[in-house]
């Protein structure tokens, strides 16, 4: 008699960057239970992404919402789908409380840092470990090991309308509007452009509206500077991504994908943010204490480092 498919949930409700800071984990948990049917919680925004990349056979949407009523929706949800095993990546206040909302039972095996967990993953420090050290830590009893590097196949789109020549690199000079403080000024961005564009590689400033000013800055000293911002989708930022030249980028979203997919990228970190998240097999985390003390050549020959890795 055969046994029935287990029912999984994965919990990640992170902000763009760590959704790819995940895929090497939402990779293995899929091999690992290749048989069984595989759910993702994850937010609005990065659903359309978790089923464009095939790896869950259902994504369920968490807006987040802070009222008692969603927290009721999110109870019934999860008792309706009646999981026989949940892996909490997220693992944070509000998913520990799912975790509770279960209340009186029955409980699935849950794995993260929920008090009562039936497999705890609570330590000191644990927020200052690499992403990938801390899913391998964590899903180690299961015997699931993530790769080293994720497979982002599955990210590309025609770049044809952007009208870009061969040879172009992509600068990321934005951040989380909420977080200024993770940016390089733009001005050593623009420094980096006219040191490509010197090198007959045409720069290309990838970002949201918001950081259409960041471009406007970098096109006054690179005049060969393309601007893109507020141009691409997610899909066009892979094919671009996987057809650069290389990428340089601050801590944020855009960044990491670039780098997941395989650009050639310099992830620049000041001690603004913890410099040991990202995931690619060509990135260098280019670190400082304080980005006045980040100059464009060091930058520059960092990028020229990374295109050595994993070959030319």
């Amino acid at each position: 008699m055969s046994k029935r498919p287990l029912r999984i949930l994965v919990i990640k409700l992170g902000a763009f960057g760590d959704f790819f800071l995940a895929q090497t984990t939402f990779a293995a948990i899929r091999r690992h239970h290749a048989g069984d049917r595989i759910t993702l919680l994850t937010l609005p925004s990065l659903a359309p992404l978790a089923r464009m990349s095939g790896l869950f056979d259902e994504v369920l949407e968490d807006p987040r919402d802070r009222s008692l009523s969603a927290y009721l929706a999110i109870r019934r949800t999860l008792r309706a789908h009646r999981f026989d095993r949940v892996y909490d990546l997220q693992a944070q206040t509000r998913t520990d409380l799912y975790h509770r909302l279960l209340f009186p039972g029955p409980w699935p095996e849950w794995s993260g840092t929920a008090r009562g967990a039936s497999h705890p993953d609570r330590y000191e420090g644990r927020r200052k470990v690499p992403v990938r050290d801390r899913y391998v830590r964590q899903l180690a009893p299961f015997g699931i090991v993530p790769d080293e590097t994720p497979d982002l196949s599955w990210l590309d789109a025609d770049i044809a309308k952007f009208g870009l020549p061969e040879r172009f690199a992509l600068l990321v000079p934005g951040s989380s509007p909420g977080r200024p403080d993770k940016r390089w000024p733009a001005r050593r961005y623009a420094e980096v452009a006219a040191a490509l564009a010197e090198r007959g590689i045409v720069p290309a400033v990838i970002g949201t509206g918001i950081e259409r000013d960041l471009a406007r800055v970098i096109a006054q000293t690179c005049p060969q500077a393309v601007d893109l911002t507020d141009r691409t989708s997610v899909p066009e930022l892979g094919g671009l991504a996987r057809r650069a030249w290389g990428a340089v980028g601050n801590d944020t979203g855009p960044t990491h994908l670039i780098a997941a997919v395989g650009c050639p990228t310099v992830v620049v970190f000041s001690d603004a943010s913890n410099p040991i998240h990202s995931t690619g097999p060509r990135v260098l985390i280019h670190h400082r204490p304080d980005f006045n003390d980040i100059d464009s050549a060091g930058v520059v020959e960092a990028l020229d480092r990374a295109r050595t890795l994993g070959g030319s």
